[in-house]
């Protein structure tokens, strides 16, 4: 466990990759259940009435397109390694996320904090990027090309199903 909390900690710095996680099916689903739990905290804690079907969505859409690219790059022997590390940061990001968002206060101006968050953001693009380019073998710009894309796809989907489809 230590080892994992090291490297974890060595992909969170871009010192490290996916590929030094082990290749375990059973961590890869516990970390998906953990990151899905949080997600729903989350969402509860914010009054998102939807935060589980949003999550699972996401998560589902990072799957498959997880999945399309390894194949495509013939690397699918890293798809659990990858998506161990893909729900390890996320968890990471979204506790340090919520607890910048335990801080705030809508009715006073903290530009700090909102610089804080915004650091923290584009930390995890990188390191989402990092991810992407040792999984896919791939320059660090491809990489990032394929964090942007996801999340803007993402975004787009869950805009589409619960936004644009409850009017």
């Amino acid at each position: 466990m230590n080892g994992l909390l090291m490297n974890l900690a060595l992909i969170l710095r871009l010192r490290s990759g996916p590929q030094n996680l082990p290749a375990s099916w059973p961590l890869m689903i516990l970390l998906l259940a953990a990151y899905l739990a949080q997600n729903l905290i989350t969402g509860q804690q914010l009054d998102d009435q939807n935060a589980a079907a949003k999550s699972l969505l996401a998560i589902g859409l990072q799957v498959v397109v997880l999945t399309g690219l390894l194949s495509w790059r013939k690397h699918i022997e890293r798809f659990a390694q990858t998506l161990i590390a893909l729900a390890a940061v996320g968890i990471f990001f979204n506790a340090v996320t919520w607890a910048l968002l335990s801080l705030s206060d809508p009715t006073v101006n903290q530009p700090i904090l909102a610089m804080a968050w915004f650091a923290l953001f584009i930390w995890s693009l990188f390191v989402d990027a990092h991810i992407y380019r040792n999984a896919l073998s791939v320059p660090f710009s491809i990489g990032m090309l394929v964090t942007v894309l996801v999340l803007a796809a993402s975004y787009v989907l869950i805009e589409m199903v619960f936004i644009l489809g409850n009017t």
